[in-house]
């Protein structure tokens, strides 16, 4: 199914749930079958660029599993509306924005939704993707022994520190002891002129995690820079979003092979799908 990147989607293709974990409630959209995937979708929103990438999962044989964080469900990114609900995430309860060495908050519903999800699709367990202010949630979440197979793509938070990880130091120490024991990796995705995700943090993770952290960097000439929405335009204003509005949907395009990339990562250890175990990465600071 094919929407159009300019105007409001839907979503119609979902199913809409109202879950309540942790006693909080969330609106999830849900669609597809198989092992479950949760897509944390970056700001402001469930723009038509993240559903898009959403039922790429799906139609690679997951059910995905994307929960309503902030902003206008299928509403393209305005520039102006965009820097509002940015604020308001910004001063949540839910976010730690600021300061970093310790997760946010949601991050705890994030988990019993992994949980959830694992029970209601079976499998061997669940993969994760966190995008820009969602980007870290993705390793958080490997504290929930059901996920398997995450992936941090741009991932911005703390803002107030390039070098700083969203995630304290007895936790991501919990993480590495679980990625040795259980032979598992961190994906991890950025441009390399994007100003909300440089390359001091993912030499941070890699100093933290490893060669357990496999970090991907793709040059800024990658970046879709068409008919971007004016969030990503006036707001944004760097390549940043390797999945969703600075993906050129082209065969042959470095956003391509890092989208493909990371179903086949998904396939791999979810549906047992053959391919290598782990990637080399290159240096972290590159």
């Amino acid at each position: 199914m094919t929407q159009p990147m300019d105007r409001t989607d839907p979503l119609d293709d979902f199913t809409r749930r109202e879950i309540t974990l942790a006693s909080a409630t969330k609106a999830v959209y849900v669609a597809g079958a198989g092992p479950a995937v949760i897509v944390m979708t970056e700001m402001p929103g469930i723009s038509p660029h993240a559903a898009r990438f959403a039922r790429w999962v799906r139609e690679a044989g997951f059910t995905v599993y994307m929960p309503s964080m902030f902003g206008r469900d299928g509403a393209v990114p305005d520039a102006e509306e965009g820097k509002a609900v940015f604020q308001r995430a910004c001063v949540s309860a839910e976010f730690r924005a600021f300061a970093g060495n310790a997760s946010s908050p949601v991050t705890q519903w994030l988990r019993a939704l992994a949980r959830l999800a694992h029970a209601e699709c079976g499998g061997p367990g669940v993969g994760a993707i966190g995008m820009c202010f969602t980007g870290n949630f993705a390793l958080t979440m490997m504290l929930e022994p059901a996920v398997l197979a995450p992936v941090l793509s741009q991932p911005s938070l703390p803002l107030d520190n390039p070098g700083g990880i969203e995630i304290s130091p007895e936790e991501i120490a919990q993480v590495r002891q679980r990625l040795e024991r259980e032979d598992l990796t961190v994906m991890a995705y950025r441009f390399e002129g994007d100003r909300f995700c440089r390359a001091q943090r993912f030499a941070a993770y890699a100093d933290a995690l490893g060669d357990r952290f496999v970090a991907r960097v793709l040059p800024d000439s990658a970046a879709n820079t068409r008919d971007l929405p004016s969030f990503f335009s006036q707001v944004v204003e760097s390549p940043h979003s390797v999945v969703t509005a600075h993906l050129i949907d082209e065969a042959g395009q470095p956003t391509i092979a890092a989208r493909d990339e990371i179903l086949s990562f998904f396939a791999r250890r979810l549906l047992g799908v053959p391919g290598q175990a782990r990637a080399e990465a290159p240096s972290a600071g590159s």
